[in-house]
């Protein structure tokens, strides 16, 4: 039924969600925590990430329980046919939505920040394109690209915060707790779906070589992009203040327009094409877990095939808000807010109705045989 008949092992499997996940302390959700967290803002992925260990554990827990069976085939099971294809579509919705949002605010940090004279439709033509063209290439070489590219995204994201730590200043750092303990943990929950990427994956967890590389994979990743966050968000903070912070839509791009190399000069043209790269593969493996779930959801064979109209649905509607600075911002706090309760509960209902379908018993009885 899929294109892909091989499967990918675990360093591609961490790469590409590292990839994934890391590159979001470029974009502007360091904008969307600092408005209320102020000065604690480096707290929320560190709450984040250990609340999100409750729904990742139910999903691994369930998913791995069925035999070469992803997340859309564990709803259709535990769910049955029409409610699990209800659940599935608008699950798969919210994903869509949040990849049509995630885009344009990727598109403008491009238009905003870089290319302020090229117009806005053909950078987002361009953009999507590409990660459409590289989503069709299918996991195992989304996984390779993704893993033989991960080294020098990484170095030069580390780099850019190296270089600007000469201009860091710890007291910017305090009050630790920022707005206060309960609203640092509020905020914090409110926007778990920063996380909710751990969610979609398991859309490809029979293309894993392993269950067992499939959960420490989860483990392993969650836990580097939990620090990556955290360290960058100190040094955003550390750097800016939060009252600058507050002002700043995409940290890390100021950040590196402000870094000095002894005599260069531009040095963000250093750092810029390895962010491009990471936008590719973010974007790519987002097409083609979009064209999973759709796939399955409309019984489509071969679900590569619409990957192009997934792109091009993406770049009509992307295009749609005027301002779109402020538009996709408003959208992108709104989506983690919906997102976040879905996150959380979905998993754990599905873990509640293999428990009571008896299939735990049945992993028991397969372990013992």
């Amino acid at each position: 039924m899929e294109k892909t008949t091989e499967k990918i092992g675990i360093r591609e499997y961490v790469a590409i969600l590292l990839i994934v996940m890391g590159i979001k302390l470029t974009d502007d959700t360091p904008a969307i925590l600092v408005k209320k967290l102020g000065s604690a803002i480096w707290m929320a992925p560190l709450i984040i990430g250990l609340i999100s260990i409750i729904p990742i554990y139910f999903t691994i827990r369930v998913v791995t329980l069925y035999e070469n069976k992803n997340l859309y085939d564990c709803l259709l099971h535990l769910f049955g046919k029409f409610f699990g294809n209800i659940i599935s579509f608008v699950t798969a919705l919210f994903g869509f939505a949040a990849v049509i949002i995630d885009s344009g605010v990727y598109v403008d940090i491009i238009v905003s920040m870089y290319y302020e004279r090229s117009p806005t439709v053909i950078i987002y033509i361009i953009l999507i394109s590409v990660c459409a063209y590289i989503a069709k290439k299918g996991i195992e070489q989304l996984g390779t690209i993704a893993w033989i590219l991960l080294f020098y995204i990484a170095i030069s994201i580390i780099s850019a915060l190296l270089f600007s730590l000469s201009d860091a200043k710890l007291p910017y750092l305090f009050p630790i707790f920022g707005p206060g303990v309960l609203e640092v943990l509020k905020e914090s929950a409110e926007h778990i779906s920063i996380y909710a990427d751990f969610f979609y994956i398991a859309l490809i967890a029979p293309f894993i070589v392993s269950n067992k590389a499939y959960k420490k994979g989860a483990l392993i990743s969650l836990t580097i992009v939990t620090i990556a966050l955290t360290l960058s968000f100190i040094v955003f903070v550390a750097i800016f203040d939060y009252e600058g912070l507050k002002m700043l839509n995409y940290p890390y791009h100021e950040l590196i327009r402000f870094v000095q190399l002894g005599f260069l000069n531009n040095v963000e043209t250093f750092f810029l094409p390895f962010w491009v790269v990471a936008t590719f593969i973010r974007f790519a493996v987002y097409f083609y877990l979009l064209a999973v779930f759709f796939g399955r959801i409309f019984n489509i064979k071969h679900f590569e095939y619409i990957i192009p109209s997934l792109a091009a649905i993406t770049v009509i509607i992307g295009m749609a808000p005027e301002t779109p600075t402020f538009t996709i911002f408003f959208l992108r706090d709104s989506l983690l807010h919906l997102l976040s309760p879905m996150f959380v509960l979905l998993p754990l209902l599905m873990w509640l109705m293999a428990k009571l379908k008896g299939d735990f018993k049945n992993e028991k009885t397969n372990h013992t045989e």
